[in-house]
């Protein structure tokens, strides 16, 4: 049996490379395996089947899953664990940054203990080790010198870079997935409607998604991504706190969802999504859209003259348009507007770590750790890559306790106090999460999406 999968893309990263596009994540979750599971803000074993620490989180040992084996039948052991470790430290983004993982990981000792044991000792607590551990992929490089060899439910039988993959399932030869390239939405969905694909992923792209085959199943999950704009703390208008809670309470939220998503995005209200730790625990509601308290706000902020926003062409998707409702909404309360639009994306990136984006810079943000969103993006004790200059000393003792809570639920409520007073005191522009869709043939396999995007098959 074949099952033809119609991905938007079909690629094997290198050891080391963390990406976000659910396309690869779909792909990566077949042929290999997580160090560590995450499942909706909560760890779970993967390739590291038990672990534990001290008290203090300094200290952490972990055992390897029993028989570990790559699809060439060599053994998988800690010093592989330990190498995929090395080369995320050293890894760079695809826009060629470098990760924050380095910083996480800073003097750490990584240590393989014999073949199934792993030790790492950090000089500081690190409560959420397992979650960061839980974007690592364990693989090998395959004879032909592509990182295809791993120890996940499939082995690749054949492949060709950005084009197919064809996959078999290690306990059921002969049970197999064809992967297929198919960058155009619109060509994918009518793949699967003909017949040529059993399964079409990342159908929300489509440019009218409301217009769905009906002889299809269709399944869809909100993404732990956030779409959001960053507002520049450093200068200008942003700098009051009663100016970032006015240009959140300015913003038509859900009229961008159902305009430019067709209702496909769920609004948010802190800088973490529903399914991050801690956001369950927090209660929270969106930021209501209320054009006479952002006008009271801004005056109170005393903001006057021109906001500049800064967007590219795409991701997150539609951003221009996007970035013309939020001009609208700001004009509606006399806030004057103007828009810069930068056409390298990769650039784009790199200026917004820079700090360059003007008053406000649409930008998402994929970590589906919250402990990654508040050190990399929020925290001015830590200031990382994407810091913007927000400085709340209210919070910074809030994010300092949670990093050293060692009881999960207790870490809960401790990153729920911080996102709580982030919706009070917000540091973002705080958009949506956006919903994914596939599509399947009704005599395909049960097949699900999760909240990270990733397909998965029975």
């Amino acid at each position: 049996m074949v099952l033809t999968l119609a991905l938007e893309r079909v690629d094997f990263l290198p050891l080391g490379r963390v990406t976000d596009d659910t396309s690869i994540l779909t792909l990566r979750s077949l042929v290999f395996e997580p160090l560590c599971r995450w499942r909706d803000g909560r760890v779970e074993p993967g390739l590291l089947a038990a672990w534990a620490h001290d008290d203090g989180g300094r200290a952490w040992q972990f055992a390897l899953r029993r028989d570990a084996t790559f699809h060439d039948g060599s053994p998988c052991t800690a010093d592989d664990v330990a190498e995929t470790i090395a080369a995320h430290l050293r890894g760079i983004d695809m826009f060629g940054m470098p990760w924050p993982y380095a910083r996480y990981l800073a003097h750490a000792r990584i240590t393989p203990e014999g073949p199934g044991m792993l030790s790492i000792s950090t000089p500081e607590p690190l409560a959420d080790l397992p979650e960061i551990l839980a974007e690592f992929f364990v693989m090998r490089a395959a004879p032909d010198g592509a990182m295809t060899l791993g120890t996940g439910p499939y082995r690749v039988l054949d492949h060709a870079a950005g084009s197919h993959a064809l996959l078999e399932a290690t306990e059921a030869p002969g049970t197999r997935l064809r992967m297929v390239a198919v960058p155009d939405a619109q060509a994918r969905h009518r793949m699967v409607a003909e017949g040529g694909a059993d399964v079409a992923a990342n159908l929300e792209r489509l440019a009218h998604p409301g217009l769905r085959d009906a002889t299809l199943r269709w399944g869809h999950a909100a993404n732990t991504l956030s779409v959001m704009y960053y507002l520049d703390c450093r200068r200008g208008a942003f700098t009051h706190p009663a100016a970032r809670r006015a240009v959140n309470h300015a913003v038509d939220v859900p009229a961008i969802i159902d305009t430019v998503f067709h209702g496909l995005a769920v609004p948010a209200s802190t800088v973490v999504s529903p399914f991050h730790l801690g956001h369950r625990e927090a209660a929270l509601e969106p930021i209501r859209h209320d054009r006479d308290a952002a006008r009271r706000l801004f005056d109170e902020a005393r903001v006057t003259g021109e906001l500049l926003i800064r967007t590219p062409l795409h991701m997150p998707e539609r951003a221009p348009r996007i970035s013309e409702m939020i001009a609208h909404d700001l004009a509606r309360i006399g806030i004057s507007v103007r828009i810069d639009t930068e056409a390298d994306r990769p650039e784009y990136a790199r200026q917004v770590g820079r700090g360059q984006i003007g008053d406000l810079a649409i930008f998402d943000s994929s970590p589906a750790s919250t402990f990654r969103v508040l050190n990399d993006k929020v925290s001015s004790t830590v200031q990382g890559q994407w810091w913007q200059g927000f400085d709340d000393p209210v919070l910074e003792p809030m994010i300092a306790a949670a990093n050293r809570t060692m009881d999960i639920d207790a870490r809960a409520g401790a990153y729920a106090r911080c996102l709580r007073r982030l919706h009070e005191n917000p540091p973002w522009l705080y958009l949506f999460h956006p919903v994914e869709c596939f599509a399947a043939r009704p005599d395909a396999p049960p097949m699900s999406l999760d909240h990270r995007g990733v397909l998965t098959i029975g």
